[in-house]
């Protein structure tokens, strides 16, 4: 098969760590299901598929008797089919494909960022300026792939259940004119339209905050099922990293707990986005 997607081997992770727990070597894994110790180390690679059945089988020789997080693994294996992001796989690393997943199957996203509008809620004007300042430079087809696979991350926010967002943007984001003051007009017009959503939560930190919490970097945080399936993006230059230690999520719910209390109201935060555009 094809190398594992990021979600693949995120799963397979996860019964690694349930093994782990357990005080189980994967050749003592292997012997109490009756199978090779090889197998297990494919499975836990994401190189295999795993059925429901055998995810409540691991789960039981583990002695795992958290319920939620087994059902939220046996739920993974029925969720191997490749989606629309595949088709970028020969052209974007492979870490974008894994972002597209990793947002597709998210019961909730949490993002902070102190520059840039987050990627879901650019407008493609405003895209394309960030991809034409990439260093080293893209090539014109590079910038408008990534421009197109950008915008089509977005339809999480038109599926007949959306995915319930969190974002808190500070100021400095606001006021960045990316592209001229054209660009930006329509860039803060779209995000004060995306804010009358329903399931669209916007927050700013005004300048006056002062200091605030993770300040000197962007914070993306994907819910999963249960919060041992969490994940957080930290978006660098290289590319995305996806960090899902246990101590690192709890670290990046705290600060984005905190950047939400630094925040202005959802209200207050669409109220202080329209006098900016109307300075434009």
């Amino acid at each position: 098969m094809r190398n594992p997607t990021g979600r693949q081997l995120r799963f397979g992770t996860e019964l690694r760590k349930l093994r782990e727990r357990a005080g189980l070597t994967a050749t003592e894994a292997g012997q109490l299901m009756g199978i090779k110790q090889a197998q297990i180390s494919n499975m836990e690679a994401g190189r295999v598929g795993v059925s429901a059945e055998r995810v409540r089988a691991l789960a039981c020789h583990y002695d795992c008797s958290d319920q939620a997080l087994v059902q939220a693994l046996g739920d993974m294996t029925t969720e191997r089919a490749r989606g629309w992001w595949e088709e970028y796989r020969d052209i974007l690393p492979a870490g974008l494909l894994d972002l597209a997943e990793l947002e597709h199957h998210a019961r909730r996203l949490r993002t902070a960022v102190t520059v840039h509008i987050p990627g879901l809620f650019q407008t493609t004007d405003y895209a394309r300026e960030i991809f034409r300042q990439a260093v080293p430079d893209l090539a014109p087809p590079d910038v408008e792939h990534r421009v197109s696979f950008r915008i089509k991350r977005q339809a999480v926010l038109y599926r007949d259940r959306p995915t319930p967002q969190q974002v808190i943007i500070h100021e400095a984001a606001l006021r960045m004119r990316f592209g001229g003051t054209q660009v930006t007009r329509g860039q803060l017009t779209y995000l004060l339209d995306m804010s009358e959503r329903e399931h669209v939560a916007i927050h700013v930190i005004p300048f006056a905050a002062g200091t605030f919490a993770g300040s000197g970097q962007s914070v993306y945080y994907a819910e999963g099922p249960v919060p041992q399936l969490d994940t957080v993006n930290l978006d660098q230059s290289h590319g995305p990293v996806f960090l899902d230690a246990e101590a690192q999520l709890s670290k990046y719910r705290v600060t984005l707990d905190r950047l939400e209390a630094a925040a202005l109201t959802v209200e207050e935060s669409r109220k202080f986005i329209h006098t900016i555009l109307k300075d434009l």
